[in-house]
């Protein structure tokens, strides 16, 4: 059996992809318009190490195994990894395949994959999590999320409306929810490159105060500010939300904050904007919740649930609660109703008062990131309840 052999017996035989090893040996689909080339004994020596998604992510990041074609079409054909399904003994003849691979070739996680140290959701760790993640260059940023530089969630007014359009749709619903009047003073925390700050100073005449733990993304927003002449009104610093000494804010926006945060610590995130809002003052949290409805294309579906999470952790959201969702059944109703659970709880606790919670379904997309193929399009399973994919509440200090 040649090496490419080994991936049609774990995935299943009915993936249309073609694969090519580096020993010459091909399985899958000849022709296929989708192939995947094993281009080194590493990238078995990763999946050995991490016989799962994650092997696979490894084996990518470091070159040892590449995709031909459309990398969305390919993310939407490959089904999980599920090692409990292929049979005890390919099982056993695999993993003697890999271990001995594992032996000649041992390799350790991509340098690219972050590592964080220091109790988890401690203030030096958070930093370093952070920064990893997005002090990258601001142009790189640039060049992924567009002018508007908004790295959360927008709310498409119209189906063909860009992505500026609906990044300034979101940021108004937030300030319209927020009741924000000439003259108040807005925290956003977690403000990213400061959309939400400008947003507010500008349209609303909010003096507005954003702080975020990513110095490139400080100096963005500081840059921008000034050149919009916003600078008497806006401000964005390097900080820590747990570190604002000032208090008295008449409203705090938290746009995808709650999953960096990790559950165990969410009465304590709450607690805090409970202490820096005046008496009245309002709190406007919209979170995202991933992919809690399924794909029409089964597998496509299922990558995407696994890559939250697994891969997101790793690779994309380093420090956020991806990791308790792994612990369970994928993304299920139970588990989301659990975490909004634990959040409206924690508001509570916090001595918040809850106005309102509205979970929202998300319009059909083309396309899901790179998780999904064309024309494929979100729906629930036959006879569930319709699970939202994003959820917004406000509440307000006593």
């Amino acid at each position: 059996m040649g090496w490419a052999e080994v991936f049609p017996r774990i995935l299943g035989e009915g993936v249309d992809v073609e694969f090519r090893a580096y020993d010459g040996s091909r399985a899958g689909r000849p022709g296929a318009d989708v192939a995947v080339e094993i281009r080194s004994p590493l990238a078995l020596s990763h999946l050995a190490a991490s016989p799962d998604e994650l092997g696979l992510a490894r084996a990518y990041i470091t070159g040892a195994l590449e995709v031909h074609g459309d990398m969305y079409e390919t993310l939407a054909r490959f089904p999980a990894i599920a090692l409990d399904e292929v049979p005890m003994r390919t099982k056993l003849e695999l993993f003697g395949r890999l271990a001995a691979s594992r032996f000649w070739w041992p390799v350790r996680p991509p340098a690219e994959e972050h590592r964080a140290r220091g109790r988890r959701h401690s203030k030096s760790r958070d930093s370093s999590s952070v920064s990893h993640h997005y002090d990258v260059s601001n142009r790189f940023y640039e060049w992924v999320l567009g002018p508007s530089m908004a790295y959360t969630c927008a709310c498409y007014p119209t189906e063909d409306a860009t992505l500026e359009q609906a990044q300034f749709t979101k940021h108004d619903l937030v300030a319209r929810k927020l009741g924000l009047q000439p003259g108040m003073r807005l925290l956003d925390v977690g403000c990213g490159w400061g959309g939400m700050v400008m947003h507010a100073a500008e349209h609303y005449g909010v003096r507005a105060l954003g702080v975020t733990l990513s110095r490139q993304q400080a100096q963005w927003a500081q840059k921008a500010i000034v050149d919009r002449g916003l600078a008497d009104l806006a401000e964005v610093r390097y900080l820590d939300y747990r570190d604002v000494p000032e208090t008295g804010f008449d409203a705090i926006s938290s746009i995808g904050m709650t999953e960096h945060i990790g559950l165990d610590e969410l009465p304590g995130y709450f607690t805090a904007m409970h202490d820096k809002l005046r008496p009245g003052g309002r709190l406007y949290l919209a979170e995202f919740h991933p992919l809690t409805g399924v794909l029409d294309d089964e597998r496509g579906a299922t990558a995407a649930r696994d890559y939250f999470a697994r891969g997101a952790q790793t690779y994309d959201s380093p420090g956020s609660y991806a990791d308790r969702t792994a612990e369970t059944e994928h993304n299920t109703a139970t588990e989301w109703h659990r975490t909004l659970g634990d959040v409206l709880s924690a508001v509570a606790a916090a001595g918040l008062r809850i106005e309102f919670v509205h979970e929202h379904d998300v319009i059909p997309f083309q396309r899901y990131g790179a998780l999904v193929a064309d024309g494929a399009r979100f729906r629930y399973p036959a006879g569930s309840a319709r699970l939202p994919l994003m959820y917004s509440l406000a509440a307000s200090a006593a």
